[in-house]
């Protein structure tokens, strides 16, 4: 529940930011003068694609979250099964050996997305997080049908 309200709280501070960044550059446009109109199009620019980048990045976590319910009540979700340091770190090692049991099990069935998910939460113990999201969204689209490409 945290991360959903931090979520919600920077996203909404960012629309906030968008809005006021893109009501000056609609004021520059107003002026009328070409250097005005070329700074006020190119702050305009940022806030639309600060836009599509929220967006894009909600969509993907809201995704993520309805693949987690669904293992979940399929009861696939992995286990925390990791090791830890004394401060609470994931010890590498322990990560490391989750990770290779997960790539295995992705490399045996590679069309069902439920395994795919699980690559994805090793990868991301293993604080692999580019990864983490392409193996992600690999698992978001076999579990929507579409076709994907190699991760």
């Amino acid at each position: 529940m945290r991360a959903k309200l931090s979520y919600a709280v920077t996203a909404a501070v960012l629309v906030v930011y968008f809005v006021l960044a893109g009501s000056r550059g609609v004021m520059l446009i107003r002026s009328g003068t070409l250097l005005t109109v070329t700074f006020g199009v190119a702050v305009l620019i940022l806030p639309v694609i600060g836009v599509w980048f929220l967006w894009k990045n909600t969509q993907f976590v809201r995704r993520a979250n309805a693949l987690a319910a669904e293992l979940d009540a399929e009861g696939g979700l992995p286990v925390d099964e990791l090791r830890r340091t004394p401060s609470g770190r994931v010890d590498r090692d322990s990560a490391d050996e989750v990770f290779a049991r997960r790539k295995a099990e992705t490399e045996a069935a590679p069309e069902d997305w439920r395994t795919w998910f699980r690559l994805a939460v090793a990868y991301h113990d293993a604080r692999d997080t580019p990864r983490a999201r392409r193996a992600m969204q690999r698992a978001i689209a076999l579990h929507d049908g579409r076709a994907v490409q190699a991760a």
